[in-house]
């Protein structure tokens, strides 16, 4: 269940939701991906910007955080447990961002862009597969680089299968818009308060695999 494409859907809106929030709502930043991060933290360095350096550290290390405690938690859970291990990464994500929805704009933003670093990360480790394709559900570069190559060689050798993977990875770049526009429109008028919409999406996602592991479907 958690490589079908309907969950990957949810977690995509998720993920450009969340870059919408942090940008709009959280210091117009973008803190899904770390490139950004690290070429601002390399400038900072050499300009002997210190203190901003470390502005830029933490949400690195926050993600590096995220992805320990992701595989943390699958290399604790066994087969025939109550809960699936990345059911357990999703309730952490959501109690993360449930946090982060009543914690103020303005002095705490930093703070909450590391959440949400932390908080991309456990999901880009955990859900690595849609339908089988490997794809990205908090980033787009990477799909968008697959989907075209992919696109490419359907023009060339009519292969159907790569048309088909092709638009699976195009659609889940579309949702990501969707949750970016999705995003904008809540955090006017929800402001801060606006994440608790990505919790109620990661609920859904937490009970559609609980569903799926008590019904075997």
């Amino acid at each position: 269940m958690s490589e079908t494409y309907r969950i990957g859907v949810i977690l995509a809106m998720v993920g450009g939701y969340l870059d919408a929030y942090t940008y709009l709502c959280r210091g117009r930043v973008f803190a899904n991906a770390q490139t950004g991060n690290i070429v601002l933290l390399g400038i900072n360095l050499a300009e002997g910007q210190w203190r901003t350096a470390s502005y830029y550290l933490l949400p690195i290390l926050a993600f590096v955080a995220g992805i320990f405690v992701a595989e943390g938690i699958r290399s604790r859970r066994g087969r025939g447990e109550a809960l699936h291990w990345r059911q357990i990464v999703v309730a952490v994500q959501l109690a993360a961002l449930l946090g982060a929805a009543f914690l103020p704009a303005g002095k705490w933003d930093p703070l909450v862009n590391i959440i949400v670093s932390f908080v991309c990360s456990m999901q880009v480790e955990t859900f690595r597969k849609v339908n089988g394709i490997t794809c990205a559900t908090t980033m787009c570069t990477g799909n968008l680089r697959s989907g075209t190559e992919l696109l490419f060689r359907f023009r060339r050798s009519g292969d159907m299968q790569a048309r088909k993977d092709a638009l699976q990875y195009y659609g889940i770049i579309l949702f990501f818009i969707v949750g970016a526009a999705a995003g904008t429109l809540i955090n006017g008028m929800a402001g801060e308060r606006s994440v608790l919409v990505c919790c109620a999406a990661l609920l859904l996602v937490f009970l559609l695999m609980h569903r799926w592991k008590r019904d075997g479907v």
